[in-house]
């Protein structure tokens, strides 16, 4: 699996200022309407209660939130930059500014966890992250991401 396999150009944005961690999960539904065709009250319904569970954010300016939705037949990603990092309660307590969702089907089995493993390492990367803060425009951004092959998930 590769991160071009899971995030489609047109699903990657640079947005400015959001206000709220809520304000960003109904940007990622409507992106996710958009690109995808899902309904967007479900995926915001299904962001949210994921996050209930626990904070997404990963440290490193990095979050991954991440649900499981009916009616996917294949784990779709989602990718926000922002230019003004968001509080994320990540575990490091660093804001967030670099967001990589991942949906997956309700009966995605392993999948959905060798999607989420593959985006974990391969935000990890330092350079890759400097990159991707350095850019602003969807496509340098998606191609940035399409490029990073050589961090597979197992």
């Amino acid at each position: 699996m590769q991160i071009a396999e899971i995030l489609k150009p047109g699903a990657v944005r640079s947005l400015g200022q959001l206000t709220s961690k809520k304000r960003l999960f109904h940007e990622l539904a409507e992106l996710a309407q958009a690109e995808y065709g899902l309904p967007a009250p479900e995926v915001l319904d299904a962001l949210q209660e994921r996050e209930s569970l626990g904070p997404t954010g990963v440290g490193q300016g990095v979050a991954l939130p991440h649900a499981r939705l009916h009616g996917l037949d294949k784990v779709a990603g989602l990718f926000i930059r922002l230019d003004k990092p968001l509080d994320f309660d990540a575990v490091d307590r660093q804001p967030v500014d670099l967001v990589f969702a991942l949906l997956a089907p309700e009966t995605g089995g392993v999948d959905h966890l060798k999607a989420l493993a593959l985006v974990s390492r391969t935000l990890r990367d330092s350079d890759l992250r400097a990159k991707l803060r350095a850019n602003d425009d969807p496509v340098a951004l998606h191609a940035v991401l399409a490029a990073a092959q050589g961090i597979r998930a197992a």
